[in-house]
């Protein structure tokens, strides 16, 4: 399976690294959607794929996945514009985006974790936080806070869906395509 996706008009100036959670990897409907996107508003999509080692504490998690994001980043040089997109684990990186000044999307940010939401607060470029209130990392209130344009959901888990309606989740997984669409549409203008 590939790992880069251009738009169908070839390669782009324009890169999007996607950093998936643990046990949510990009081929998961947030970040599959997400990747496409991406695609129609005309990003090369670098998705990152991984199996974080074992044993991490915190802080050795949070300058793991900051490194894995950094070599995406870096591994196209010729991009002039870049953008990360985050689920779960993948939102660890909210560091690098706001020391390089990048947008991004963050899906289900962990908000135990200081160090990624201080650094979301204090990037000046658009982002986008989602998540769910029947998710416990999930801080409606605190996300407001952050200057960023924010979706929650009432029924959501951390996974985006409600567990036993189908139907719900698949709902919510086009409500964040919507929302997800609409904040590329305003990076585009």
């Amino acid at each position: 399976m590939p790992t880069r996706w251009d738009p169908e008009e070839g390669p782009s100036s324009r890169l999007a690294v996607v950093l998936p959670g643990v046990g949510y990897s990009p081929a998961h409907p947030l970040l599959e959607f997400a990747r496409q996107a991406l695609l129609q508003y005309g990003w090369t999509v670098q998705q990152v794929w991984w199996d974080p080692p074992r044993g991490l504490s915190p802080e050795e998690a949070d300058a793991w996945v900051c490194d894995q994001a950094r070599s995406a980043l870096d591994a196209d040089p010729q991009a002039d514009r870049r953008l990360l997109v985050g689920k779960s684990l993948g939102t660890l990186a909210a560091p690098v985006a706001a020391d390089l000044g990048l947008p991004a999307i963050w899906l289900t940010p962990l908000f135990d974790r200081t160090g990624s939401i201080d650094a979301v607060a204090r990037n000046p470029r658009p982002q986008l936080l989602v998540g769910g209130f029947a998710d416990p990392q999930w801080d409606g209130d605190r996300a407001r806070t952050l200057g960023c344009d924010v979706a929650d959901f009432l029924d959501a888990t951390h996974f985006m869906n409600v567990p036993g309606d189908a139907v719900r989740s698949a709902q919510i997984q086009v409500e964040i395509s919507r929302i997800v669409d609409a904040f590329l549409s305003g990076l585009a203008a």
